[in-house]
């Protein structure tokens, strides 16, 4: 059996979201600024996609700007801000995105001071940490809804009211959760939250940050008043249009999803538990995503699992697949405190629409069975 359980990384492209780019790839090929016909068309097409995207956040079609993906966005939304306000500090989580941290982080060589924002060890955003990294002089603060690697959840309202008196603008990446989860932009109190088509079966290469409009934001890209003139660049015309079908098919079908993907994933865990009766669940007592369990089998070397699973067959993840050619344990699990060993045992698994029962029955027989020879291996060597 072959199984693809890597959903977090990327999905694959719907159906009926490739019908729906396909004229857009061939016939309606005209520039999205040209007043002629052709330019109206693909106008037209563009503005619907942005109807479909704001209505899956349910936020405003006017708040949502088009980018290559949920990295521009986020670099878009740290970098903006920035750019528009004298140097002071900004502050992130220890769990986020690279795409995240890398940003924030160059801040730091133009007189910013860079404050990361402390976890529990269930991966959660702590108060305290808050009180004591957030003032008058954080101009921006960005935690993400859900972690790419655990799943984890932050309770964005209750971060919000505690930034909101200090008037810092408050950004969310947002990518894993959309899609998977109800999501409400002005609910969240966040004034930027970043997208990603490829994350909810839409073609990759397209994403969005939706802004609030109290926020002065500078461009990232000039050369053109494309986006409202937050990003200039002829528009991917066939991406968006395709990502508007996959928001459309995401809020038409996020019932339906979560059904299947919440009894899917605690099967998985119980399961595990079964087999691998020392298996660690991080983040086991928070709030997850519907399809997401980070593991890890304490003794056992994750990029060694993986790959002799991905040998059986079975696509899974060690973390980020953007940090996956480093040989660092997660530095999402090291902010929680994980022992460095542990961490570098750690495995993902993230199911989506397609994955069966049947395949998690296959997948545990195998992932015991690998176990079981790493862990006789392991010992043979201290013989």
């Amino acid at each position: 059996m072959v199984a693809y359980l890597d959903y977090n990384a990327s999905t694959p492209l719907d159906a009926r979201v490739l019908d729906a780019m396909l004229p857009f790839m061939q016939e309606h090929f005209g520039n999205p600024s040209s007043a002629h016909s052709y330019g109206r068309t693909s106008r037209q097409a563009i503005e619907q996609a942005r109807e479909q995207v704001a209505a899956l956040v349910q936020a405003h079609p006017s708040q949502v700007i088009f980018t290559s993906g949920g990295t521009e966005a986020n670099n878009m939304a740290i970098k903006g801000v920035a750019a528009r306000t004298t140097p002071g500090r900004v502050a992130v989580s220890g769990v986020e995105h690279a795409s995240v941290l890398a940003p924030a982080q160059a801040l730091s060589s133009q007189g910013w001071q860079v404050d990361y924002l402390g976890v529990d060890e269930q991966g959660r955003i702590e108060s305290e940490s808050l009180r004591e990294n957030v003032n008058e002089d954080t101009r921006l603060v960005s935690v993400m809804m859900a972690n790419n690697e655990s799943g984890i959840i932050q309770d964005l309202p209750a971060i919000a009211e505690q930034v909101r008196p200090f008037g810092s603008v408050l950004h969310t990446d947002a990518v894993q959760l959309a899609g998977k989860l109800a999501l409400d932009f002005a609910a969240t109190g966040a004034q930027l939250m970043s997208l990603s088509a490829h994350k909810l079966y839409g073609p990759k290469g397209v994403g969005a940050l939706v802004i609030d409009k109290t926020v002065d934001m500078e461009p990232l890209l000039h050369g053109g008043k494309h986006e409202k003139g937050y990003r200039s660049g002829t528009e991917n015309l066939a991406g968006i249009v395709g990502f508007g079908m996959a928001a459309e098919l995401a809020a038409n079908e996020l019932e339906s999803r979560q059904q299947h993907l919440l009894p899917l994933r605690q099967y998985l865990e119980q399961q595990l538990k079964q087999r691998l009766p020392e298996v660690m669940i991080f983040g086991e007592q928070a709030e997850r995503l519907p399809n997401t369990v980070f593991f890890a089998q304490a003794g056992i070397d994750g990029a060694s699992l993986l790959m002799n699973m991905d040998q059986q067959g079975f696509a899974i993840a060690s973390g980020s697949a953007c940090g996956s050619d480093s040989s660092e344990p997660s530095h999402v699990l090291k902010a929680m405190g994980v022992p460095t060993e542990l961490a570098h045992s750690a495995i993902r698994v993230s199911l989506g629409r397609d994955n069966s029962q049947g395949e998690i029955d296959a997948f545990i027989k195998a992932l015991g069975e690998q176990v079981g020879m790493l862990k006789s291996m392991a010992t043979t060597a201290w013989v």
